[in-house]
């Protein structure tokens, strides 16, 4: 390809990569001249560089569109929605045009005649002149481009392609690149001088503006400086190769005593480190590059939906490695546009629900560690879980008495299935089914995380975790076997040590191994078995490296841990490429290959979440169980007993109860449909513990605290009646949800409440059906039965 046409395809593409926000920009913002001026000289540069290069049918459709933004300019015209929409249609145009121009070097056959009339129409009695005519100032240009440009006006005012003769190209080869790509790009005064707002007829002023046009080129020559991206992918392996050198190096200084290599190797380590963080600089791009095309998606959903949709970005400037640049730009345009057409209502839905009529999709990154944080939020109808739920069940995903247990968090999973869709109508937009599943599948690719939360009526929020670069990655190297492994440590969590004394915190769970990790069972997956290495050892102590794969945890079983490093990541050969648990490989200090686990093929493989989801009303029955045994011990324990407004007391085993306060009327605050009060620095809950109690009745209100992990909540009661130790032994099972059931305490029937029922309602969570009479338990037995 010509070198003149390469730079003048580039550096369009570059301009016109931005252009659609800008002019959606300025279909919001009619008064932002800086941004209508932008658009305009970027539609005047390539109208006025594609004339000499004898590109006629794109000169005709930029310089209509060029016309109509000029009008704009003027004041002649006024932004409105078909005027932008017109402008649009001509730029994909001529994106269409360049991409054929790209693949060919020929500019191809089309009929334009419809558009630009259309473009025309706007223009009224301006339109008449028609025709494409050169209106460039050229006498600020550096004097080889202005002659090319000069010689190219006859030519590209006539109804056939010329190409540029062998003596105008030379002349402009003899230019800066740069300048012949910015040939026809002229100041705003420059443009306000012509005779008829284009310059039909401009003629040189007897300035000599030469001088300050080849200087701001230097300028622009040497503050920039365009590679191939193949270029940098080698510098980027053979920074690789240097960094395994070093690694080498830095093992065998290590191993001898007073070696006269130490510090030439601690420079040498220190240059290493450097040389790798510039060079991944190079590879780093603004996320907002993936975002351009955004801004225009929402508006054309918009118009042809009939909804209003604001789409607010921050954090375009933050920074990530181009390769996962390019992966997430088809699952963030799918999921934006899921936000505008499944989730924001149309302006009747939401004025009926008492909601603005314009719905709004908070786009936003920022770093996090060694990682990009990108959250999706709407303001729209959120996702109905019990709909999820109905849907998961008739496909067959889950059982149903399974499903109503759990958690509507862990229900909204199943849309990241394939094919699964919960839309009641298939629109040429979405809900077919298809697309969440390539969304988790392209992030789980890259070494990230989804995650979705919604609340009817409210909106929805996707939080994508992506690593910054997949080159070069911190990871934990782990022993089992004799063998070694890599973990990236964008999926580690934390390390735990299980000693011989910790071993009774593994239980067996219908034939799966769980570790007690801060009372919640952590799934184990012991490496040995899993790779087929050995049988599983039966050591005394060994290690547990706690990985997460989106919102679900595993713990992955080791013999060793060693130390973390940072790895060049190898690809794996063909033969191995298929097996799910390895991401790649690496190159350790001492020469060793060694493999690099791949924690979402892990769980995959051990089907971590399915046992988490099949098993979840088991683990809860257990600890509903376990919770009955601690109150039917002939243990005397200390009780506390409250009066709830029921006939009956209510009791509660004091090791429970975090505190007993008791707040002022004033304390008690009124939001999101809760009472809330201001305790040790945090928000925390009231509810009360029978219904009919009015919280505002008693001033103050006597308030039992209890706290589970990161749990607090407070339950309004009468009275606080006594303490008192005996033994609780529970008689009979209560019928009422939130009371575990009756005892005999201090001589008077007492009910035995259920902290967990309360906590859990007080913070919103799903309730189980372990929350409701057991069926299989008589009324009349002396102690309940076993589940």
């Amino acid at each position: 390809m010509d070198d003149l046409l390469r730079d003048f395809l580039t550096e369009s593409n570059e301009n016109l990569g931005k252009l659609d926000n800008d002019i959606v920009e300025l279909e919001q913002h009619p008064d932002d001249t800086a941004r209508l001026n932008g658009v305009f000289r970027t539609i005047h540069t390539i109208k006025g560089t594609c004339g000499f290069l004898g590109l006629v049918r794109l000169e005709g459709v930029a310089h209509a569109a060029e016309n109509v933004l000029d009008a704009l300019r003027s004041g002649r015209l006024s932004v409105e929605p078909a005027l932008i929409g017109d402008v649009l249609a001509a730029i994909d145009c001529i994106k269409s045009v360049l991409q054929a121009l790209e693949e060919t070097e020929a500019e191809p056959e089309g009929d334009d005649t419809a558009l630009i009339q259309r473009l025309e129409h706007w223009l009224g009695a301006d339109a008449a002149h028609g025709g494409c005519i050169v209106d460039d100032d050229l006498s600020g240009l550096p004097v080889p481009v202005a002659v090319a440009l000069a010689a190219a006006a006859p030519a590209a005012s006539s109804a056939t392609s010329v190409a540029p003769t062998p003596s105008m190209a030379a002349s402009v080869t003899e230019a800066a690149p740069s300048a012949v790509a910015n040939a026809a790009v002229a100041s705003d005064t420059s443009f306000g001088n012509s005779t008829d707002g284009g310059g039909a007829g401009s003629s040189w002023d007897g300035v000599d503006r030469r001088g300050k046009a080849e200087a701001a080129a230097a300028h622009v020559a040497d503050s920039t400086l365009r590679v191939g991206v193949d270029v940098l992918d080698k510098l980027m392996n053979l920074v690789g190769e240097l960094a395994l050198g070093r690694n080498q190096l830095l093992q065998l200084a290590a191993t001898a005593d007073e070696s006269p290599f130490a510090k030439p190797v601690q420079q040498l380590d220190r240059v290493t480190t450097d040389l790798l963080e510039a060079v991944m600089k190079t590879r780093m791009q603004p996320i907002g590059n993936a975002w351009t095309k955004l801004p225009r998606l929402i508006r054309d959903l918009a118009q042809s939906s009939g909804k209003q949709i604001a789409l607010v970005m921050h954090g375009a400037e933050t920074d990530l490695d181009r390769q996962i640049l390019q992966a997430i730009q088809d699952p963030l345009t799918h999921m934006i546009r899921n936000s505008a057409d499944h989730g924001v209502e149309t302006p009747e839905v939401r004025r009926a629900a008492g909601k603005p009529e314009g719905g709004t999709i908070h786009l936003s990154a920022r770093h996090e560690g060694g990682h990009v944080v990108i959250e999706i939020v709407d303001d729209g109808a959120g996702i109905n879980a019990s709909r999820v739920r109905r849907k998961a069940v008739e496909r067959g995903l889950v059982k149903a008495d399974v499903a109503d247990a759990m958690p509507d968090a862990q229900v909204l999973r199943f849309i990241f299935e394939p094919g699964f869709s919960t839309a009641e109508q298939v629109t040429n937009v979405s809900g077919r089914g298809v697309g969440m599943d390539v969304v988790r599948s392209n992030i789980d690719a890259i070494g990230g995380t989804v995650e979705l939360s919604s609340q009817p009526g409210r909106g929805t929020t996707v939080r994508i975790k992506i690593p910054l670069t997949l080159a070069i990655i911190s990871a934990l190297l782990v022993g089992t076997a004799g063998e070694s492994f890599a973990v990236p440590q964008i999926g580690i969590v934390e390390l735990v040590r299980v000693t011989e004394e910790q071993h009774g915190l593994v239980e067996n769970v219908h034939g799966a191994q769980f570790y007690r990790l801060r009372e919640t069972l952590l799934p184990l997956v012991p490496l040995r078995t899993l790779l087929g290495l050995e049988s599983a050892a039966n050591g005394e102590i060994y290690n547990i490296v706690v990985c997460q794969v989106g919102e679900a945890r595993f713990g992955l079983v080791v013999d060793d841990v060693f130390d973390t490093q940072e790895i060049v990541v190898k690809p794996v050969g063909r033969m191995i490429k298929h097996l799910q648990a390895y991401a790649g490989c690496t190159i350790t200090g001492d020469g060793r290959v060694i493999m690099i686990l791949d924690p979402a093929g892990i769980a995959t493989i051990a089907q971590v979440a399915s046992n988490e989801t099949r098993d979840e009303a088991e683990q809860a029955a257990r600890a509903a169980e376990r919770a009955l045994a601690a109150l039917q011990t002939e243990t005397r324990e200390s009780v506390l007993l409250f009066d709830a407004g029921y006939p009956a007391l209510q009791a509660v085993p004091l090791s429970l109860v975090a505190r007993l306060e008791e707040f002022p009327l004033s304390a008690l605050e009124e939001a999101d449909g809760h009472f809330l009060v201001q305790y040790r620095g945090a928000l925390m809950p009231v509810i009360a513990a029978n219904t009919s109690i009015d919280l505002r009745a008693m001033d103050p209100r006597p308030v039992i605290v209890f706290s589970d992990r990161n749990r607090t909540m407070g339950l309004a009661v009468n009275e606080i009646r006594d303490i008192v130790e005996d033994h609780v032994q529970l008689q009979r099972r209560a019928s009422r949800p939130g009371v575990l059931g009756v005892s005999v305490i201090a001589g008077r029937a007492t009910e035995v409440i259920d902290t967990d029922h309360f906590l859990r309602h007080a913070h919103g969570e799903t309730l189980t059906p372990l929350d409701e009479p057991r069926a299989d338990v008589p009324a009349t037995t002396s102690t309940p039965a076993a589940a």
